[in-house]
């Protein structure tokens, strides 16, 4: 159904006023002129059902009610696009592989737009969207938690320990995630990890082992991780969108990577830094050190949102070169479960890890910023973070 049949001449209220809920009112302002729109930034409480046709909830809004009225952004533009959206989630690499298979469409002829968490809401791309228009839709787990329908092409990259403070267990975070594949039908197609504990699934599916890939590619990105989201994107636009293989391997090779993410932002007296802020688990920062060249001194702790950090730990503790800079909550944290390490620091804020990693660090060797926690207790984004570790860097 288009949203404009769904949403016209409807009273709506827009639960959360962020990017998402001033975009949606946007839309309807401009699409459904007949639509009644009232806005809440308050609780669940606040909400009159009765009053209502449909709740549009922004994803960051915790909610556990299940509703018909209750619809999300993600929710109406599903129902109108799914047949062309290449649906994209995993904890880590959603973005980076979303913005790939983008870069590589557009430089395979592809008419494509990318949309979602990574960029502007799905709604503003409404005008620009015709039949043929592919959609690159990174899905966050907010957006999908409540969702019941799942785009054409689902990619499901990865599941690590996560957003526990929202959702509160594994098992509820798989479930928002894997909302993305379960209402698939028939025709449709699911690329997964094979890691990943998944539902029947009434498409096709193609099971992905990360670490025996059937292709390797010459690329910018560093890392087996990157040479993974490379395999998914070459699967989708060779096997979907049959383009030619020796295109689709050039534009992967062009393809430069996104800021944040094990982003090389200079050398400094001999030292290089990279910024990998986007990491916010074990994981991540794990791979920062394995992937970026010489790294002698790593930058880690932020807000400690309750995750298990003991494979971090184990890893650093074979690690007995590797400088260890903890600072904030989680940093506190680490810490005190590497007691007694040599290389070990625990400072307050960022700007005194830098110092540390400035006098510690050798020259011709790397340090990396990769926290494997959310910065959202002392910074307003991760972007935000990686801009002020440059800013100190270069100070």
């Amino acid at each position: 159904m288009k949203i404009t049949e769904k949403l016209n001449g409807k009273r709506i209220l827009i639960w959360g006023f962020g990017r998402e809920g001033k975009a949606t009112k946007e839309f309807i302002a401009s699409h459904c002129k007949d639509c009644k729109v009232e806005v809440l930034e308050g609780s669940l409480e606040d909400i009159d059902f009765h009053a209502f046709d449909y709740v549009i909830k922004s994803p960051g809004i915790k909610c556990e009610l299940e509703n018909e009225k209750l619809i999300s952004q993600t929710d109406l533009f599903m129902e109108e696009f799914r047949g062309q959206i290449i649906g994209i989630t995993g904890t880590k690499g959603k973005s980076t592989t979303a913005s790939m298979l983008y870069h590589v469409l557009v430089k395979c002829g592809i008419r494509a737009v990318l949309v979602g968490n990574i960029g502007m809401p799905c709604l503003n791309y409404y005008d620009e969207i015709d039949k043929k228009t592919a959609i690159v839709f990174e899905m966050s787990c907010h957006q999908l938690a409540h969702s019941k329908e799942s785009p054409h092409i689902a990619v499901m990259l990865n599941l690590y320990e996560d957003h526990l403070d929202y959702y509160g267990t594994m098992e509820n975070y798989l479930k928002a995630k894997l909302h993305i594949l379960c209402y698939q039908k028939e025709g449709d197609l699911c690329l997964i990890n094979k890691e990943v504990p998944a539902p029947m699934i009434k498409g096709r599916c193609i099971k992905i082992n990360p670490f025996h890939l059937q292709h390797s590619f010459d690329m910018k990105l560093k890392g087996s991780h990157n040479q993974y989201n490379a395999e998914i994107v070459f699967l989708i636009a060779t096997k979907e969108y049959h383009l030619k293989e020796e295109d689709v391997r050039k534009a992967i090779a062009e393809f430069g990577g996104l800021s944040h993410r094990q982003e090389f932002i200079g050398i400094r007296d001999g030292i290089s830094y990279y910024d990998d802020s986007i990491s916010t688990i074990c994981e991540s920062a794990i791979q920062a050190a394995e992937s970026i060249p010489k790294v002698q001194t790593i930058l880690l702790g932020g807000m400690d949102r309750g995750i298990n950090y003991q494979i971090l730990v184990d890893y650093i503790k074979k690690k007995k070169d590797l400088n260890v800079i903890c600072m904030y909550a989680s940093g506190k944290h680490i810490f005190s479960m590497l007691s007694g390490r040599e290389n070990t620091f625990l400072c307050d804020n960022l700007e005194q890890a830098v110092r540390i990693a400035k006098r510690e660090t050798k020259q011709g060797h790397a340090c990396v910023l990769s926290p494997a926690a959310a910065s959202y207790d002392h910074f307003k984004n991760f972007e935000e973070r990686g801009e002020i570790f440059r800013k100190f860097v270069m100070e």
